[in-house]
């Protein structure tokens, strides 16, 4: 056997080393001879060494590879040409000083794996840029300029854009989410969409419903999201009200039901709510549940114990004016107290009585409280009488004057009554004159009947047709209470009959009528 052939079979069966990242491809000497190999072995020696053609067998065998899948011929568009360790480790040192010049910091780029080149990066920030960031925002969350302009983010924003997002608005919010960047269309930001729409959340108002809580996008479907619906739910609200709810107060969908929701409902309930009346509060009201119950609900409902207000009255307070909860509120009882005893005559505890009747008044301006009773003390009424109204009907306070102006003239010169029925009846003033006040009144007129105001005014309209149909005389009843925002609680009538016997049908007609 001669010495070449050993030589051949030595070489075929030594392994070839594969060169996974070859930083440079050696060039032979255009006049070295490369040996032609037929499909058997080598038909002659090859003079030069071994490790070069080792490499270039290797490239054009990717090379051949490559060419069957034309999506891999090119370097990728992120990361550039491949790099070795070295190269590598040079690039991120340029790409570094490059983010240092713009004012970027660039310590939390440690772990990230950053493009190859800076023009690359360049891209990067500048699409930033006009998106309406800042180097501020940037900083803010560095994070972002490691996702690809073409694979991450135009594909974000182009379906941000298509759920309803203005394109005036992308920049905000992804300066308010960067983390959406990151997130993968289809696989995260689709499905959430697809279930706020379950939800009856009206496509028109997914856009603002996201731009208002982005992070819903990071939530997990069958996590936060879906527990705290059921549990709404499951206390009474009606499903077809959540998503007008979600819309009105998207951040309930991010809120623990054992932390943050339950607990507070099981406050409002242990003062005395109904779950019912609960649940329209917060079918009307979401943002009821953002109130925190330590810092804010609970000191609240000291605070309005400690100003006089009955602890059985406090679930018709909370119910007529649910905000109440979330007020700054010993800083407006104070204030107010002290207008209402200063200015109006009214002491702590028929200051009291008015937030029971009418909680609003925490919350109105002084000079519109001042506007109605200025007009009542024109009219030569005692400033002690005007108080006492006050008491009784607060809702006078919440009058427009040019309304009052209208039903006083009637009342002066078509009724020719005395200021004292003004005084006993306050609640006058809150009745339509065009449809209630003028229509009865001629009524009566013509039948010639006179009656006190509470007698003619104070219930509905079948009730008045039956008074006057009636062959027996009502006595007096107490005025209605008036519940902003609610029906009026009419108490029941005591009839007093001719006949001392009381036939069935007179008892079923004195039933309570709501009005």
């Amino acid at each position: 056997m001669s010495s070449i052939s050993v030589l051949l079979r030595r070489r075929t069966t030594k392994p070839i080393k594969k060169i996974i990242f070859p930083i440079t491809i050696p060039i032979p000497n255009p006049t070295t001879q490369i040996p032609h190999f037929t499909q058997n072995r080598p038909t002659g020696l090859c003079p030069c060494p071994p490790q070069p053609y080792q490499v270039i067998h290797s490239f054009s065998t990717q090379q051949t590879q490559a060419s069957k899948f034309p999506e891999y011929e090119m370097p990728s568009v992120t990361w550039g040409v491949i790099q070795g360790r070295k190269e590598r480790l040079v690039s991120r040192v340029i790409i570094c000083d490059y983010l240092k010049t713009l004012g970027i910091l660039s310590d939390e780029l440690e772990q990230l794996e950053l493009p190859s080149t800076v023009d690359v990066m360049r891209e990067r920030v500048e699409f930033l840029q006009k998106l309406g960031l800042t180097i501020d925002d940037i900083n803010q969350y560095p994070l972002m300029l490691g996702c690809s302009v073409r694979k991450n983010i135009i594909p974000v924003l182009g379906y941000l854009e298509k759920i309803g997002i203005p394109r005036s608005k992308l920049g905000e919010f992804v300066n308010n989410y960067p983390q959406v960047l990151h997130a993968s269309v289809v696989v995260e930001l689709a499905p959430v969409v697809k279930f706020l729409r379950g939800l009856d959340v009206e496509k028109q108002d997914i856009g603002y419903v996201l731009g208002k809580y982005p992070e819903l996008l990071g939530f997990k479907l069958e996590g936060t999201m879906s527990t705290s619906v059921a549990y709404l739910v499951s206390i009474g609200v009606r499903p077809r009200d959540i998503g007008p709810m979600v819309t009105q107060y998207p951040y309930l969908l991010g809120m623990r039901v054992g932390t943050m929701i339950k607990p507070l409902v099981d406050y409002l309930l242990s003062l005395g709510l109904p779950k019912t009346i609960l649940a329209r509060m917060l079918e009307k009201r979401a943002y009821i549940l953002g109130y925190d119950l330590e810092e804010t609900v609970k000191p609240n409902v000291e605070c309005l114990l400690s100003f006089g207000i009955r602890r059985e009255a406090l679930a018709s307070v909370i119910a007529q004016y649910p905000q109440i909860l979330g007020l700054p509120l010993k800083a407006k009882l104070s204030s107010q107290q002290y207008f209402f005893n200063l200015k109006l005559k009214i002491d702590p505890q028929g200051f009291a009585q008015v937030i029971e009747k009418m909680p609003q008044i925490v919350s109105l301006h002084q000079h519109v409280i001042m506007k109605p009773v200025e007009f009542l003390l024109a009219r030569a009424l005692p400033s002690e009488d005007v108080a006492k109204m006050v008491v009784k009907c607060p809702q006078l306070v919440a009058s427009r004057v040019e309304l009052m102006k209208n039903s006083y003239y009637f009342f002066k010169s078509e009724m020719g009554r005395p200021l004292k029925e003004l005084v006993e009846f306050p609640e006058y003033f809150t009745y339509s004159l065009e449809s209630r006040i003028k229509p009865r009144y001629q009524r009566l007129k013509s039948k010639g009947i006179r009656c006190s105001l509470n007698w003619l005014l104070n219930c509905s309209d079948q009730r008045f047709e039956e008074r006057l149909q009636g062959d027996y005389i009502e006595t007096e009843s107490i005025a209605p209470t008036f519940c902003m925002g609610g029906k009026l609680e009419l108490p029941g009538n005591e009839i007093v009959s001719d006949e001392e016997d009381e036939s069935e049908d007179e008892v079923l007609f004195r039933r309570t009528v709501s009005l």
